[in-house]
C-alpha cells in the first residue's frame, strides 16, 4: 500500500505538482493526427494534464496547441478562423501562429500593433507528429540545445500500413488505468471464460472442455490461453532499463516448460502489452490525464515486417483486444453511466466479468476503484510486484525533478525502442536468457532492429 502522501503525488498531474512536473518533461500524445486531418480544419478543442488548449493544422500542415484566450479581451480561440498559417481571433481579428506569436492587430494603428505583438503572444506546447499521432512537449527540463526527439516507439517507425492507432476515454485516474495495463496476473480471471461453471480459457468459453489428448495437440498460441487460467499466480522477475521496466511474469505451461508474458512499462505513463508471440500483432497503450479523474488512453496496433490486413483493421476499429467498441468521439459504448452492459446471464455461461471486451473488461475495473484509487487501503502480494516497481519508479521521478535531475528516459528517445511479448521456455532458463532469446536484445530493446 501507499501512504495518503504517496497516493497524492502519484495521482495528480495538474500545473504545479510533483507528478504534473515529471509528466511535463515527456512528450505526450495531445490527440490523432486524424482529428486535424487537413490544413486549415476546424480548430479542435483539448485538455491536457488539467490545462485547457486549442489545436489547429495551419496552411502549411503545422499543429500548433495553444492557450485558448485571446490576450485581447479573453475570447475563446476555439471560435477562431483558421486561415492563412494563423488561427484568428473573430472577435477583432487578432491572429496567432502555431508557436503563439501574434502576427497580425489589424484593430489598431500600424506602429501600435508592431509595439503589442510581442506583449501579446499566447502560450504554445511544442509538437511533433509521429506515428499519426500529434505529440506535444510543455518544455520542461529542457535544456539550452532544444527538446529532445519524440520516443523512437517501433509502432511510428514501421510503414503506415504496418500500423492502427486509436483512442478511447477512461473515466478514471491515469495511474490505476496505467497499472492494469501492467498487471498481467488478472488475465486468469477477468479476461477468462466459463464452461459449465467454471473458469475456462477463452477458446473453451461455453462448450465442454477439451480432454488431454484433444489439447496435447495445441499450438502455443492457443494453449497459452488455457495455461493462463491454470495458473493464477504468476512468478514475476522485473528488469530495469534506461525508460523504464521489463516486467516478466512466468506460468507453468506443457512439458515442464514456463510460459512468459513480459510487458514493458516505459516512463511516464506507456506500456508495450504481452500476450503476441512474433507472429502476432504488437500491441501498445499510453495514459495521458486529462485531468485527475480522466484519462485518454492512445492505443496502437502495428507489426514490423507485415500490414495490417483489412479484416484485422475492421476488428481493430470495431473494437478488440486493447481497442474498444467506441462512439465517433472516443467514447466507449460499455462505460461507467450503463454499468458497462454487464450481462449476468453470460458471466454464468461464458464470461467470467459477464463484460463484453478485454478493453471493456478493463476500463470497468480500474473506474470501479473510484475516479481515484485509495492506495491506502490495498492489501498487496507477489503478483503485485509489477505494480509496485511502477509505483517506486513513478514516485523517484517525482524526487528526482524535486531535485533539479533530468528523469529517465526523458532526454533519451532511442530507449523507447524495445519491444514486448510471450515466450516458452524450459523452467530451468533464466529470465535474461528468455530476453536474448525471444527479442534477441538485453531488455528487449536497443539492439532491436527497425
Amino acid at each position: 500500500m501507499l501512504t495518503a502522501e504517496d497516493n497524492e503525488t502519484l495521482t495528480r498531474t495538474g500545473a504545479g505538482t510533483p507528478m504534473g512536473d515529471v509528466f511535463r518533461h515527456y512528450w505526450m500524445p495531445a490527440l490523432l493526427s486524424r482529428e486535424l486531418p487537413s490544413p486549415d480544419c476546424p480548430p479542435v478543442r483539448i485538455r491536457l494534464l488539467g490545462e485547457d488548449f486549442v489545436a489547429f493544422r495551419d496552411t502549411a500542415g503545422k499543429v500548433g496547441i495553444v492557450a485558448p484566450r485571446c490576450p485581447h479581451r479573453g475570447a475563446d480561440l476555439f471560435f477562431g478562423r483558421n486561415e492563412e498559417c494563423g488561427l484568428r481571433c473573430v472577435y477583432h481579428g487578432w491572429k496567432f501562429d502555431a508557436q503563439g506569436r501574434c502576427v497580425d492587430v489589424p484593430n489598431v494603428e500600424p506602429n501600435v500593433a508592431e509595439r503589442l505583438k510581442p506583449r501579446a503572444t499566447i502560450r504554445a506546447l511544442a509538437t511533433a507528429e509521429a506515428g499519426e499521432v500529434v505529440w506535444a512537449h510543455f518544455g520542461h527540463g529542457v535544456a539550452a540545445e532544444g527538446i529532445p526527439g519524440v520516443p523512437d516507439f517501433e509502432f511510428a517507425a514501421v510503414p503506415p500500413e504496418n500500423r492502427f492507432v486509436g483512442k478511447k476515454l477512461q473515466q478514471c485516474n491515469w495511474a490505476q488505468a496505467c497499472e492494469g495495463g501492467l498487471d498481467t496476473a488478472h488475465f486468469s480471471y477477468l479476461h477468462a471464460g466459463v464452461a459449465y461453471g467454471r473458469k475456462a480459457a477463452l477458446h473453451e468459453a461455453g462448450r465442454s472442455p477439451a480432454t488431454p489428448a484433444e489439447r496435447n495437440g495445441e499450438p502455443p498460441r492457443l494453449a497459452r490461453l488455457r495455461w493462463l487460467v491454470e495458473d493464477g499466480a504468476p512468478r514475476f522477475s522485473v528488469l530495469g532499463h534506461d525508460a523504464g521496466l521489463l516486467l516478466c511474469a512466468a506460468r507453468h505451461a506443457d512439458d515442464d516448460c514456463l510460459y512468459w508474458r513480459m510487458t514493458q512499462f516505459l516512463m511516464p505513463n506507456h506500456s508495450l502489452t504481452p500476450g503476441n508471440f512474433p507472429e502476432d500483432l504488437a500491441l501498445a497503450n499510453t495514459w495521458v490525464p486529462i485531468d485527475d479523474t480522466s484519462c485518454w488512453i492512445f492505443c496502437y496496433a502495428w507489426h514490423p515486417d507485415r500490414p495490417i490486413s483489412a479484416k484485422e483493421r475492421q476488428r481493430l476499429a470495431a473494437g478488440s483486444g486493447i481497442f474498444a467498441e467506441a462512439d465517433e468521439h472516443f467514447v466507449p459504448i460499455r462505460r461507467r453511466e450503463n454499468d458497462y452492459l454487464i450481462d449476468r446471464e453470460l458471466q454464468k455461461t461464458e464470461s467470467y466479468s459477464g463484460i463484453v471486451g478485454i478493453s471493456e473488461q478493463d476500463q470497468a475495473i480500474a473506474d470501479s476503484q473510484g475516479p481515484i484509487a485509495d492506495r491506502t487501503r490495498e492489501l498487496l502480494c507477489q503478483t503485485d510486484l509489477g505494480v509496485v516497481r511502477f509505483r517506486d519508479m513513478a514516485l523517484q521521478a517525482a524526487r528526482d525533478v524535486g531535485a533539479g535531475k533530468i528523469p529517465l528516459g526523458s532526454d533519451d528517445p532511442g530507449a523507447y525502442r524495445v519491444r514486448s511479448g510471450d515466450a516458452v521456455a524450459s523452467a530451468d532458463t533464466a529470465v535474461e536468457a528468455v530476453v536474448r532469446q525471444r527479442f534477441g536484445a538485453r531488455y528487449g530493446g536497443r539492439g532491436v532492429a527497425s
